[in-house]
């Protein structure tokens, strides 16, 4: 049946232009012609008398370019029409020509942003000729018009007497057009006449008697203005304004919204109190007292109005607001305004891992403790580490305890491997020992044996305050060097840690005169040479290298090296400044006067020792070429860094028996013990989830990567897991909303599902749910990381308000917008500032998790818990399906096949097939179904099974390339091309020309060569098209039960090929800023709307040259993106590579916010490997009519900025932004370090500055067409403030050379 109608169609359309093309043989070029007899036009048909009597109005004006002349007709396409015609008359081209229609649904209707364009040309008069429909009569403002002509009559008085009023201006004409000899149109125009004589006459000559003066308040009718838009209501049209709100609220069939008037008499007068319906944003209103019971109505109307304006109701064209806003509206006007963003900040708890605490700190009787081995192998097999093992009261999981981790190190790798050893009893001595060691290694290697001042220094394992917390309990012990890495065979080196104990009962006593005298002379040297005398004994000089040795008045921990045969006690001090005069003589001498330690064999050889230094986070493989830059610069540091040794006398260091491989091992225990506590924390999440579904296990690592932001710097984020998450909520969702609301159309399931799934939401839920207590969102600082007994030489003290580790939600102090808050740093309580999103991120990335491990009923179980209540119930689908199996059903049986077998697929109910082809125009023919819920399911679905497979056959791909790929594949053009492919849309059901001839348009352009590979497709097919495949994917669902396999089974072929990384092409526009921002370069735009169409100029100047790209389009999106090609095309010819603009490396967030601090060496290699791939051409290049001019230097305006910002990286950001404004290619900064023995003070910005070592920067800035610049910083403290100092010499240097002015230095 559609295909005899759409044939009959056919056969219509084209015997009517056979019939046209009969009577016009000459075609529209011969209307055009300039010397064209018009007249002979209209005797052949070409042209319409009404239109020609049109054209001469128009030429009657002239060659004046003021006139604003107003044309009303009455359908849309009529002015389209006319308005384009009179555009290509030559005679009449200079006159500008647009048309204004109203925002409804036609397809030529005009947007309200092109409405208020197009008005704002007339009322300025860069629009002479303006055809209108009925929406400029009333209710917009317009200027005086010069002449308004009616084109087509007036079909009321109201409508004739609006619209002559618009004709204003002193000695304007009104002019209304009549076909000749036409009675009807004569006799109508003559009723309208004396119709509005008639009103005039008596509105004139009515009794004044009639009516009661004193009673009345307002004498004159008002009217309410839109300042910002013009557009106005009066008295008498709001109450039909107000009706319109109200038929907008919700309503149904049994109810539907209206205002409701109750009418009071008051002392011979009238006042209208106004009720509006419970929904409404307000409920009553009493109107002004009026004469009579009408003008009271409308008068109170006229206050709704003005009230409903001011509330927001009504929207600036004084047009009800939606009713049915989507979730993030919501959102944006609750009081959680921010809740879910970005911008939003909140301040949030951590939460104590349950298995790290611990009661037997105090046990007399001993403990036992489950033990986990560490295991070290590097691949450098001369180094060695020893063993450990983790002694905790509490059992961990099998995926916590048993793992193995690599642990990146300069130059060299170690694979640690963590093992079960089952129990190990301790009794209370051991106990005491092993709390001993570990309070001395610790704290001597990771932070400070001694307290207090100079003068007042206390050794700290000697003060009464305990070490140790309950909510923190675990042993850290080194193994015997003999033990395999066999878990069953090991033991722990107590001679070592008994060692250790008698090391720190030895610093707790006064016993440091054993070996050195407080007071009195040195004695001379024992007669055995080879003999090394340490404070707590003796050691051969042949046995000193690579002993553990711990100093007694510092209380630091080193190894030694060698024993120095040509130092001494006696040899003169080195620790002088180069500048001030030397304070020690010898080394005696200032161990002596500094410490009060009289040496007892100061003729004894010096130690050359091996200083301790900071732990590092050796999780992060900062020699990997795709790591972060900032994790780059710091390791290459510690690569540059010349080795520092110490040399002391062997008197002020007592020895321990402990291997030096121990206290190599004790630097990777941070980084493993951080790795430990996360995976402790994902498995407690885990725990507290819980998930009894059959057969399913999810690892604390998949967990731990769902808790855990780009910005802890891992090799590993939530990212990914979010963007699966984020496609299974809105499946499950979706279709939750599709079971539980048969009887809601498309748009009411995608208002809920919005907001069901929007970030504000997720965030409610995930803070309910404690989530925001478990996230990872902070690097790992192993500065700051301590070990129990170990106190912390790094504090943050909680400044934030609160005592308690949890921070009230409600509370509005502990929510922020301000910029300068930064997220992801733990104060000691365990507090952080923490993104909005982050939370929600987190919920998504959770569900994810859930996903993968478990598939759909594990994310179900985690979403309900979550408080995301989702069903989805078997009853439902099957009535569901029942539902379908009730329709009647007559189809062509071949066509249905004919689409079944396209599918690979045979429809149990056929009526849910003949729904998801069916249009909604096609209820033109009584249909009272159509395709747009099932599209809704069908959107959902596919979006999951793309996703998932994406996700599944690209494991190490970037997360902003997996987002890349989804929404290159998921989206409406892929659709269309999908189903064009396949000649799904000979199987639309629909009722509509326009969309007939835009597929048949877009079947022309496409030829068969379509392939979904950019993300934004030069040929965009009809949205129907995409909805089609969407539906039937939908319908298929449905007829299998909910069987997203079967689904995937069929549309894979379908939606075939899928696009991978290396066909995925990027939108030019985002292409080239990632390009020049690579580069260091800046691009300027500007976009000017010249009528329908949008002009951008996209500019980027370059070391030597400017590039302009030009792009015409209706949207200014796809305009910018005109423009970037032709800037990417003229960057290739001149030898820049793009491939680098389309890698980006995962982990880039972890860079610093502020752009400036980017900018070191690194940067200036990128930039001069591209300069080399330069092609040899002109400087200068030929720009486009209208660029902008390649000026000179001298002919360019020299930049003004008013001062610069002297905080801490304030210059830089006032260079940046500079080289940003001008379009200057960034600075690069090179830095070199000065190290001393003795400190130095240097300056700084907030003063005077100690420092042993120094940093002094070199900036270059290359300023076309004037040339280069080079300057060097003064010497600063650290290298940021020294990239901070270059940059103000940078800026005074350019002020001097006039290519910048400072108003205010």
């Amino acid at each position: 049946m559609y295909r005899e109608i759409s044939l009959q169609r056919k056969y219509f359309l084209e015997e009517v232009a056979s019939m046209i093309r009969n009577s016009l043989p000459l075609g529209d070029d011969y209307v055009l012609d300039p010397a064209l007899d018009y007249l002979k036009a209209v005797d052949s048909g070409y042209m319409s008398p009404k239109l020609y009597e049109l054209l001469q109005l128009f030429l009657s004006f002239g060659k004046a370019t003021e006139v604003l002349c107003l044309i009303f007709v009455e359908r849309i396409i009529t002015a389209k029409v006319i308005q384009r015609f009179v555009k290509k008359i030559s005679v009449l081209e200079h006159f500008a020509v647009s048309y204004l229609t109203g925002t409804n649904t036609s397809v030529d209707a005009l947007a309200p942003k092109l409405q208020r364009e197009v008005l704002e040309s007339f009322r300025s008069g860069k629009v002479n000729l303006l055809f209108a429909t009925d929406v400029v009569e009333e209710g917009i403002h317009v200027p005086n018009c010069s002449c308004v002509i009616r084109f087509d009559l007036p079909k009321t008085v109201r409508s004739y007497v609006q619209s002559r009023g618009r004709a204003r201006q002193h000695n304007s004409v009104f002019v209304t057009m009549l076909e000749r000899g036409n009675e009807k149109q004569r006799d109508q125009l003559f009723d309208v006449i004396r119709s509005d004589w008639s009103m005039r006459d008596t509105a004139s000559n009515r009794d004044p008697e009639m009516w009661t003066p004193k009673a009345c308040l307002l004498d004159e009718l008002e009217i309410y203005i839109v300042d910002r838009t013009g557009a106005s209501v009066t008295a008498d049209s709001s109450i039909s304004l107000l009706y319109k709100y109200c038929e907008k609220l919700p309503g149904d069939r049994y109810y539907t919204p209206r205002p409701a008037f109750e009418f009071k008499l008051l002392d011979k007068a009238y006042q209208c109190n106004i009720k509006l319906p419970p929904s409404a944003i307000f409920h009553t209103l009493a109107g002004p007292v009026c004469r009579n019971q009408q003008l009271a109505k409308q008068l109170a109307c006229l206050e709704a109005c003005k009230k409903l304006h001011q509330m927001g109701a009504l929207d600036e064209h004084l047009q009800p607001v939606s009713d049915e806003p989507s979730g993030k509206d919501l959102m944006l006007k609750s009081k959680e305004a921010s809740a879910g963003t970005t911008k939003r900040k909140e301040l949030h708890g951590s939460v104590r891992i349950r298995a790290l605490s611990g009661s037997w700190g105090d046990k007399l009787d001993g403990v036992t403790f489950h033990a986990y081995k560490f295991d070290f192998s590097c691949n450098v097999p001369s180094h060695i580490y020893s063993s450990f093992v983790l002694l905790i009261e509490a059992k961990l999981h099998e995926d916590v305890g048993n793992i193995e981790l690599e642990l990146y190190l300069v130059g060299k790798k170690v694979n640690a491997s963590i093992s079960s050893c089952g129990e190990l009893h301790l009794d209370s001595e051991q106990v005491i020992n092993a709390k001993c060691f570990q309070e001395l290694f610790f704290n001597g290697l990771f932070g400070r044996l001694f307290t207090g001042s100079k003068a007042a220094r206390k050794f700290l394992l000697s003060e009464d305050t305990t070490l140790w917390n309950q909510s923190y309990m675990y042993l850290l012990l080194p193994l015997e060097t003999s033990c395999t890495s066999s878990a069953d065979s090991w033991s722990i080196n107590w001679t070592g840690i008994c060692d250790s104990a008698s090391a720190v009962a030895f610093m707790k006593g006064d016993r440091i005169d054993q070996s050195a005298h407080t007071s009195g002379s040195s004695v001379q040297e024992p007669n055995d040479s080879l003999m090394i005398n340490f404070a707590n004994g003796s050691a051969n000089i042949n046995d000193v290298n690579e002993m553990v040795v711990l100093a007694i008045h510092t209380g630091r921990i080193y190894s030694i090296v060698e024993a120095v045969s040509d130092m001494s006690g006696e040899s003169p001090f080195d620790g002088n400044s180069d500048d001030a005069p030397a304070k020690y003589s010898t080394f005696a001498e200032y161990y002596t006067k500094k410490y009060g330690i009289v040496l007892k064999h100061p003729r004894q050889p010096m130690l050359r020792l091996k200083q301790n230094h900071n732990p590092h986070n050796l999780l992060v493989d900062f020699n990997d070429e795709g790591m972060l830059r900032v994790g780059a610069k710091k390791r290459s540091s510690i690569v540059g860094k010349q080795r520092q040794y110490a040399h002391l006398p062997p008197e002020v260091l007592i020895r321990i028996n402990i291997p030096v491989s121990v206290l190599k091992a004790m630097y990777l225990l941070p980084s493993i013990m951080h790795r430990l506590e996360s995976l402790m924390l994902a498995s407690q999440l885990r725990q507290d989830i819980g998930c009894s579904v059959a057969n399913f296990h999810i690892s604390s690592s998949l967990i731990l990567e769902a808790i855990s932001t780009r910005r802890c710097c891992e090799n590993f984020s939530l990212e990914r897991l979010e963007l699966l998450g984020d496609s299974v909520l809105k499946y499950t969702v979706g279709c939750h909303f599709f079971l539980k609301h048969p009887g809601r159309h498309e748009g009411q399931l995608s208002s809920l599902r919005s907001y069901e799934v929007c970030n504000s939401t997720l965030r409610k839920h995930g803070t309910d749910c404690r989530i925001q207590e478990y996230i990872r969102d902070g690097p790992f600082d192993p500065r700051r990381w301590v070990a129990p007994g170990q106190k912390s030489i790094r504090p943050v003290p909680c400044n934030c308000g609160i005592n308690t580790l949890e921070v009230p939600l409600d509370d509005s102090k502990f929510q922020t917008v301000d910029p300068n808050i930064k997220v992801g740093i733990t104060c000691d309580m365990g507090h952080r500032w923490m993104g909005s999103k982050t939370v929600s991120d987190s919920v998504e990335a959770l569900i994810g998790a859930y996903y993968v491990a478990g598939g759909l009923v594990a994310a179900l179980h985690v979403m309900n818990w979550i408080g995301i209540e989702v069903e989805l119930d078997p009853s439902c689908v099957s009535q569901a399906i029942a539902s379908a199996s009730l329709r009647t059903y007559i189809p062509n049986d071949d066509e249905v096949k004919s689409l079944e077998s396209k599918l690979g697929y045979a429809f149990t109910e056929k009526f849910m097939l003949l729904e998801a082809i069916t249009h909604p125009s096609m209820q033109e023919q009584g249909v009272n179904y159509c395709y747009q819920r099932l599209e809704y399911l069908g959107d959902s679905v596919l979006d999951l099974l793309i996703t998932r497979h994406l996700y599944e056959n690209h494991k190490n791909l970037d997360p902003g390339e997996l987002t890349d790929l989804r929404s290159a594949s998921v989206n409406n053009e892929s659709f269309a091309q999908a189903c064009v492919k396949h000649n799904l849309h000979i199987h639309l059901r629909h009722c509509s020309t326009l969309l007939l001839s835009q597929i048949t348009e877009y079947l022309k352009s496409s030829d068969g060569s379509i392939e979904a590979t950019s993300l934004t497709a030069s040929t965009k097919g009809p949205k129907a098209l995409g909805d089609l495949v969407e539906s039937i994917a939908g319908a298929v669902l449905v007829d299998t039960g909910l069987n997203y396999e079967e689904v995937w089974r069929i549309f894979e072929p379908l939606l075939s090929p899928i696009v991978t990384p290396e066909k995925l092409e990027l939108a030019p526009y985002r292409e080239l800023i990632e390009f020049c921002g690579s580069l260091g370069y800046f691009t300027k735009e500007e976009c000017v709307s010249k009528g329908e169409m949008v002009h951008a100029t996209l500019t980027l100047q370059l070391d030597d040259v400017l590039l302009v790209g030009e792009g015409f389009d209706q949207k200014k999106k796809h305009a910018k993106g005109k423009a970037a090609s032709h800037l990417l095309k003229q960057l290739e010819k001149r030898g820049y590579s793009r491939s680098g603009a389309k890698k980006r490396k995962h982990g880039t967030d972890c860079v610093s916010a502020s752009p400036p601090e980017s900018l070191e060496k690194g940067d200036v290699n990128v930039i001069t490997k591209v300069k080399i791939q330069k092609t040899e051409e002109n400087d200068m290049l030929a720009l486009p009519d209208g660029a902008p001019s390649i000026l000179s230097s001298s002919k360019r305006e020299t930049p003004v900025i008013e001062s610069i910002n002297m905080k801490k990286g304030g210059p830089r950001i006032t260079l940046f932004e500079l080289c940003k404004k001008v379009q200057w290619p960034m600075p690069t900064f090179k830095t070199s370090e000065h190290k001393s023995r003795s400190p130095m003070e240097v300056d700084d910005i907030g003063g005077k500055r100690t420092a042993f070592n120094t940093f002094t920067t070199k900036i270059k800035l290359n300023i076309p067409w004037f040339g280069i610049i080079e300057c060097d910083g003064e010497a600063r403290a650290d290298k940021k403030s020294a990239y901070d100092s270059a940059a103000l010499a940078m800026l005074n240097v350019l002020q001097a050379k006039s290519q910048l002015i400072i108003t205010n230095k």
